[in-house]
């Protein structure tokens, strides 16, 4: 099957290692030699001006499976950074 690069922007990203939602797909990384997709690439968070964490880069081969809204993977080293606290974190119990 295959799929456009249109087709995995916006999709939501899950570590199956550890059920962690990463982020949204918003580049690919491309090898323009072979025109095969490296990497896809979740924008770290935060604003540009206001300390914005690191990109996190998540090669193809650890891609298990691509969903409608969802791809799934396995990174069991955590590459991603924690997730920053909202203003409304702790008030509900979990």
């Amino acid at each position: 099957m295959n799929c456009c690069v249109t087709d995995l922007r916006a999709k939501e990203v899950v570590n199956v290692a550890d059920g962690s939602r990463i982020g949204k797909v918003c580049d690919v990384e491309v090898d323009t030699c072979s025109g095969h997709i490296v990497a896809i690439i979740i924008f770290g968070s935060g604003c540009v001006l206001f300390n914005r964490s690191d990109d996190i880069r998540i090669p193809w081969n650890e891609i298990k499976v691509i969903g409608d809204d969802t791809i799934l993977v396995h990174l069991d080293d955590c590459r991603c950074p924690p997730r920053r606290k909202g203003p409304f974190d702790g008030l509900f119990r979990k």
